[in-house]
């Protein structure tokens, strides 16, 4: 009877294959489109560029590993230029023509604004590399970012600054969505931890000299600090500028400070510098039972191994985050967009570069106030900073 039955069933099996089908179904492999909108050049490049070699080398490495499910990544990066214009274009070009499955970025905070909408509209799953709050603060049912919170940043800063006995400080920011965003916050969480800000000065994001600001700020004594809130190369400017008038006070950056490009072009001026990050910029000095660690390093390694011109920064941190997330999706949820989103939103534990990510329905960035290490400047490089 068996070998009747192995006969029966040799015969089927060759009819199917004759016929053209299989008897068994199996799921066909396909490519996942994903978009990326980053400022690769122009004025963002210490962002952009990064998060375009990050996604290159692990759609590489996924790839290599046989996908996402069986699936390729096929990744389509637009390169920006960190113009709000080009990045609407862009989205609507991946949405509606390359028919992407998501879209990574963009670099800033501004060109993310300007597409928030068009993704919602298109029911676009969005993760964005930029850091202002409003990015998902109110909630929008597609768009995710994976920077930390603006807030959680000005609440590490402000608490360095009182265990100072800092009290009265002066606020820079760049009159970019990043820097608008930030003195917003900086303004509101001030009297949560004494702070008074004696003066508030705004650059344009193309300030090459930032001299006058400088000496108009020196003539008030009574100012002990101050904190810078871009994402420029008028990071390094500020300082050298600073201490080539001799003013001496603490110099605190935002969490836009994460790319030692930033301590080049700053040099000697640098050095002191204080500001709250990831701890991807500490990898080693971390513990060994820290959960990010092993990530942290192998992604420090894998990078720098295959960009040997270039150091890991945040930004590219971003980006590998941003792509983390969305192959986590589509490894519970299969190919449907809803499911994938809905993946997204509910992933919980998460290890990436900026933390550790909770999403929820009420919360799209997934981090809190302990994804931040406060850094500073030590012999021109990054360091954990202490008292």
């Amino acid at each position: 009877m068996r070998r009747v039955l192995g006969s029966l069933l040799t015969v089927v099996i060759s009819f199917c294959l004759v016929a053209g089908f299989s008897p068994v179904p199996t799921a066909k492999a396909e490519n996942i489109k994903v978009g990326a909108i980053l400022a690769v050049t122009g004025g963002a490049s210490f962002l952009g560029g990064p998060e375009a070699r990050t996604l290159e080398m692990m759609v590489e490495e996924i790839n290599a590993n046989g996908g996402v499910n069986g699936n390729k990544l096929e990744l389509i990066i637009k390169d920006s230029g960190g113009n709000p214009e080009k990045a609407i274009s862009f989205a609507k070009q991946l949405i509606e023509e390359d028919k992407v499955f998501a879209i990574i970025g963009p670099s800033t905070s501004g060109e993310t604004m300007k597409i928030k909408n068009i993704a919602e509209e298109a029911q676009m799953i969005l993760l964005s590399c930029a850091a202002a709050e409003v990015i998902v603060n109110p909630v929008a049912k597609y768009v995710f970012k994976t920077p930390q919170k603006d807030s959680d940043a000005v609440k590490k800063i402000y608490g360095t600054m009182k265990d100072l006995g800092i009290s009265k400080i002066a606020v820079l920011t760049g009159n970019t969505g990043f820097g608008n965003a930030g003195k917003g916050q900086l303004e509101n969480i001030a009297p949560e931890f004494g702070i008074e800000i004696l003066a508030s000065e705004v650059y344009d994001k193309q300030a090459t000299d930032l001299s006058a600001i400088v000496a108009k700020l020196m003539a008030n004594k009574d100012i002990q600090a101050v904190v810078n809130w871009s994402i420029v190369p008028a990071q390094g400017i500020l300082a050298k500028n600073m201490r080539q008038a001799g003013w001496d006070v603490p110099l605190f950056q935002s969490h836009g400070f994460g790319n030692i490009k930033y301590v080049e072009a700053g040099g000697a001026a640098a050095e002191g510098i204080i500001f709250p990050a990831g701890r991807l910029l500490v990898a080693y000095s971390l513990p060994d039972d820290n959960p990010q660690k092993t990530l942290l390093v192998k992604y420090k390694v894998d990078y720098e191994t295959k960009y040997p011109e270039d150091k890991v920064s945040t930004f590219g941190g971003h980006a590998y985050d941003a792509l983390t997330i969305l192959v986590a999706g589509i490894e519970q949820a299969g190919l449907d967009k809803e499911k994938v989103r809905d993946a997204i939103e509910n992933l919980k534990e998460l290890p990436g570069t900026a933390g550790i990510f909770n999403f929820s329905p009420e919360d799209h960035n997934g981090l809190d106030i302990n994804s931040f290490e406060m850094l500073t400047v030590k012999d021109g490089k990054f360091a954990i900073y202490s008292k």
